[in-house]
């Protein structure tokens, strides 16, 4: 499925694409502090590229459930001097933001896409942006902001819910000039979705094809599946769940979903080789 101003192996990819995962943050879910530094991020992104990841994702702010926002001058201050340095590497470059002044200097900075995890709900100066600068662009199933999302986890049915959403945001992104074709759907697993609404969406993966458009997921590490591994006291540790995480990637490549975002590349590129070659006659 086309995706415009994509390389040609990632908009007509042969395997599920891996992106991996660089939060340049002192509070993210998973990996917060680890690579809050630009040293330290760079040198991350570097051993991604080593390992086989086909995008980089760098994101400066926290999304986690109740995590408050930073400013757009501290965003900044921490993702620019990493995409810098990474954009002299042969990959592509991603910026998580959901600000447009944000993403726009991102662009400048060596980002080729931009991934909104609010599907542009949270700046309404980003889908000018998108339109004008007419990069990929990765729209989030969103309901609010991190402090208060959860509390408007509330579903009927939920994957039809969410394609539905998903719908209108295409429809008015459309509609204020973003090109179908740049567009790159996310569920958006964690975001407004109690544990059992994220196996829901996950169970119906193959209903988000009636969208036409690329489908990116991201499972990886998250509190649904650290409550499946519950031991009956506590959930599972956030460092203890990528097994799991290496799972429901196998479940995604065999579904051949476009791609998964990720912390661990070298697991989640075996595991996908693995769902290729068996699929080969």
């Amino acid at each position: 499925m086309r995706v415009l101003g994509l390389p040609e192996f990632l908009h007509k990819p042969k395997r599920t694409l891996v992106m991996g995962i660089i939060n340049v943050t002192p509070d993210s879910f998973s990996d917060g502090g680890e690579n809050a530094g630009t040293e330290s991020a760079v040198m991350r992104g570097i051993q991604m590229i080593r390992e086989g990841v086909d995008i980089i994702d760098i994101g400066g702010e926290s999304t986690r459930p109740g995590a408050s926002r930073i400013s757009p001058e501290e965003e900044k201050a921490r993702v620019l001097p990493v995409l810098r340095a990474l954009a002299d590497y042969d990959t592509v470059l991603s910026i998580d933001t959901m600000r447009a002044e944000v993403a726009e200097e991102a662009i400048a900075a060596g980002a080729s896409i931009v991934n909104d995890v609010s599907g542009g709900l949270a700046d309404s100066d980003m889908p000018r942006l998108i339109a004008d600068v007419r990069v990929p662009y990765v729209v989030m199933h969103w309901r609010g902001f991190s402090d208060s999302m959860q509390k408007l986890a509330v579903y009927e049915v939920t994957a039809k819910e969410v394609r539905h959403e998903l719908a209108e945001r295409i429809e008015k992104l459309t509609k204020a000039g973003v090109e179908i074709d740049q567009i790159i759907l996310d569920p958006g697993l964690g975001f407004a979705k109690e544990p059992d609404h994220n196996w829901d969406v996950l169970q119906a993966i193959e209903s988000f094809e009636k969208l036409k458009r690329p489908l990116l997921v991201g499972a990886s590490r998250k509190r649904f599946l650290g409550r499946l591994l519950n031991d009956g006291e506590s959930d599972r540790d956030v460092k203890e769940r990528e097994a799991a995480t290496i799972a429901v990637t196998t479940m995604l490549a065999e579904r051949k979903v476009w791609g998964v975002r990720v912390h661990n590349v070298r697991d989640s590129r075996d595991a996908i080789e693995v769902v290729t070659r068996w699929g080969k006659k």
